[in-house]
């Protein structure tokens, strides 16, 4: 797995995903899943643009469920080609819906992967019909649990806040299970 700088990584082709990915869930699992289903199926490289620190620990000075160093580890588990990190910051946040999306075309994703609340850009003006206007998107449905309840960063947190660890571990899910599953041999 690659790591990059926002900016910097020019691809002929690509499947993407964007988001904050705190803790690697098991909902966002099932969307890097699927990006990387549809990665192999075309051909292209798999690719992941995520934020360091995740934007609601920036603004909420929220506890963050995983460093850096876990989430590129749990991403390389998974079978990402590429990590674009950005630097989650002000300056950051200056970047517009058109800047972004002109900063995209250079990995000319085939497709891109999404959940359905998706924003991106300053001020989070950017939506996935945004996107649409200028790549192929999925939308994914959320994943719940087996309660019926919306697998979440925020509802992780709210749980190891609770001292519901249990849950909480159910919710990050095993990323070992799905590499064994794959026929992957990862030792963690």
């Amino acid at each position: 797995m690659e790591i990059h700088t926002p900016g910097r990584l020019r691809l002929p082709a690509s499947t993407l995903t964007i988001g904050a990915l705190d803790g690697v869930h098991r909902g966002h699992q099932a969307l890097l899943l699927k990006t990387k289903e549809r990665a192999a199926e075309l051909g292209v490289p798999f690719v992941v643009y995520t934020f360091d620190p995740p934007p609601k620990v920036f603004f909420q000075k929220g506890t963050l469920i995983t460093t850096l160093e876990e989430k590129l580890n749990r991403l390389e588990m998974l079978g990402v080609d590429h990590v674009i990190v950005g630097k989650f910051n002000e300056a950051f946040m200056q970047k517009t819906v058109s800047d972004f999306i002109d900063e995209l075309k250079f990995l000319d994703p085939v497709e891109i992967w999404e959940g359905p609340n998706f924003q991106f850009g300053k001020d989070r003006k950017g939506t996935i019909e945004d996107l649409k206007g200028h790549f192929k998107v999925g939308v994914l449905k959320p994943l719940k649990c087996e309660h019926g309840e919306l697998i979440s960063s925020t509802r992780i947190r709210m749980l190891l806040q609770q001292g519901n660890y249990s849950l909480a571990k159910n919710l990050l899910g095993d990323i070992r299970y799905i590499s064994f599953l794959e026929g992957k041999n990862y030792a963690v």
